[in-house]
């Protein structure tokens, strides 16, 4: 049996902190990366939110002849089972309701997300 040493059991002062320069260093490269992915997907989400919703108001107004009163008009009328959340505000009451030229024809005529910010294509989110 080979007997050891203690001093070459442990690691280093030197050792230790050439590890956690190098793990460091990865996490400096890695974090932005994945707060543009962040941003990304949620620019995603709002795309597909604002198409379904859109979609969803013309669907109603094709069947109807009128444009609905509000959002809650939609789930009620079972056009869509909730309203979806805005991932920019995380909330589904922030969006920004746009109406039609003609008052009489409903309130809601399109919509946008009532975020802050620019998106990656260079316009505002409350644009889209």
């Amino acid at each position: 049996m080979v007997s050891w040493p203690r001093r070459c059991l442990a690691f280093t002062l030197i050792e230790l902190l050439v590890v956690l320069a190098i793990v460091a260093t990865l996490l400096a490269i890695v974090t932005p990366r994945y707060y543009h992915s962040l941003d990304t997907a949620k620019e995603a989400v709002l795309k597909e939110n604002l198409a379904t919703l859109r979609q969803v108001i013309d669907k109603y107004y094709g069947d109807r002849g009128k444009y609905p009163d509000s959002l809650d008009a939609l789930v009620a009328r079972k056009y869509l089972r909730k309203i979806p959340v805005d991932p920019l505000t995380d909330s589904a009451d922030t969006w920004v309701i746009v109406p039609p030229a003609n008052a009489e024809m409903g309130a809601v005529f399109d919509i946008h997300s009532g975020g802050t910010g620019t998106g990656s294509d260079g316009r505002e989110y409350r644009e889209w």
